[in-house]
């Protein structure tokens, strides 16, 4: 019999013991695991992006590989061949879940939800892939899930592990820009004309109907997704692009960049969505600008957050000189500016800034973002992309593809997950699962 740790009584315990212990709910006991014995994790979704989640994790106990496709994943099963191997993760979990402490999701964005739930009321530790989940009530349900268990997760978006994202939010937050009312977002702009179409996005689906391979389950591929006959226009690289499994490029993207407004600024829920772009009924848009309305947060004001993907810009880049990195986000603040990309910054105008002299860093280096949350599952410390903090993030980038799709401009109501007045968005923020599939 396992008693259910919360982090109060870890940390009693710990006192105590003199030792850090893990918090395992439902599986090995809390009470043996020292702080420096290797987690069993368990892998799903172990090709691609999967791939190398499994490398992020591979200094841990590997004891169960999961992927619908075992030649597209071989690589993965051959590099541990001591891990049992499973297509279904319902079977896997069922099948092995004493002997699990942790779960790693790389699936595509359909099929984030089903396993995490599924393993986080196992008592299962749990590091997902961006975008947390495909919609909108998902992303709550990921983030409710963890926290009435008490689990450590953490959203795959590594980038927020790297230096200068911190360094950013350490400027934002002294008030090196003063207050920040105004922030601009932007993905692979083309400064050369207006957004340019993709030969990934606006596509009826296809109607030809070639075999499915014979490595591949393509009923558990599937999930919880509407029904689609196997085409290659969907696996295993192109179901990005299609709103029955994936969000398009706002989805694959928004998570990375607008995670720097969201950790400088502090924000969480907007209050109304509205955004622009060409829509059709099957496959993403290929470009988007949407806007969100965020309140005043304490002594934050309120904020307005601008995103473009597929080619399009703010005006003011060109207006007010400011450089045209080809993605970037822009911070405007009353006393000046701060533009940043994944790996760079720049306080502008430059020269308002010549003898400007950073703080001292007061936001920790990373140790990795794999291994911050291995020591978290660990140690009961914390992680930094939290299903708490990514399932919000992951929300504000989904509600810009509800208002889209919906052509309204959208007014939030978050504790409800409710756009008001708008019963057509209720589809796209809890979509209908397919028969057999639940939460």
């Amino acid at each position: 019999m396992h008693r259910k740790m919360t982090r109060r009584n870890f940390l009693s315990n710990a006192a105590w013991s003199g030792s850090s212990l893990i918090i395992l709910s439902n599986s090995r006991s809390a009470y043996t695991a020292q702080a420096n014995e290797k987690l069993n994790v368990a892998a799903i979704g172990i090709g691609g992006r999967g791939a190398a989640d499994v490398n992020g994790v591979a200094d841990e106990n590997i004891v169960a590989l999961c992927d619908v496709d075992h030649s597209h994943a071989a690589k993965t099963f051959e590099r541990f061949p001591k891990a049992k191997q499973f297509k279904d993760f319902r079977k896997m979990l069922d099948k092995m879940h004493s002997k699990i402490d942790a779960v790693v999701i790389g699936t595509p964005d359909h099929t984030h939800a089903p396993p995490g739930v599924m393993a986080m009321k196992m008592g299962k530790h749990c590091y997902c892939e961006k975008p947390l989940t495909h919609s909108v009530y998902e992303a709550r349900m990921m983030a409710q899930v963890a926290r009435e268990n008490g689990l450590v997760t953490q959203m795959g978006t590594q980038i927020h592990a790297g230096d200068n994202y911190r360094r950013v939010v350490e400027l934002v937050r002294m008030g090196a820009i003063g207050e920040v009312r105004d922030v601009h977002v932007w993905l692979g702009a083309n400064f050369a004309g207006p957004p340019k179409p993709t030969n990934m996005s606006q596509r009826d689906v296809p109607t030809d109907r070639p075999a499915v391979p014979e490595t591949l389950d393509w009923d558990i591929w599937l999930g919880p997704a509407a029904y689609r006959p196997y085409h290659s226009e969907y696996a295993p690289f192109k179901w990005r692009y299609w709103w029955n499994f994936a969000n398009g490029q706002l989805g694959d993207f928004f998570c990375h960049y607008c995670d720097l407004a969201f950790w400088a600024l502090k924000l969480r829920h907007p209050v109304t969505v509205e955004a622009e772009g060409p829509v059709h009924a099957e496959s993403a848009a290929n470009w988007t600008i949407a806007r969100q309305q965020y309140a005043a947060r304490g002594d934050l004001p309120a904020v307005t957050l601008t995103w473009y993907n597929g080619g399009g810009y703010p005006a003011l880049v060109k207006e007010k000189n400011i450089p045209q990195w080809g993605s970037a986000v822009l911070f405007i603040g009353s006393e000046g500016m701060l533009i940043s990309d994944y790996n760079k910054h720049q306080l502008l105008p430059e020269e308002k800034f010549a003898d400007f002299a950073p703080p001292d860093q007061f936001i920790p280096n990373s140790i990795g973002h794999h291994r911050e949350w291995i020591e978290a599952c660990k140690t009961a410390g914390p992680t930094t992309c939290n299903f708490d903090y990514s399932g919000a993030l992951t929300e504000a980038a989904l509600l810009c593809n509800v208002a889209l799709r919906t052509g309204r401009r959208i007014i939030w109501d978050a504790e409800n997950l409710k756009a008001i007045g708008c019963p057509e968005a209720d589809a796209f923020i809890r979509r209908e699962y397919r028969n057999g599939w639940k939460l």
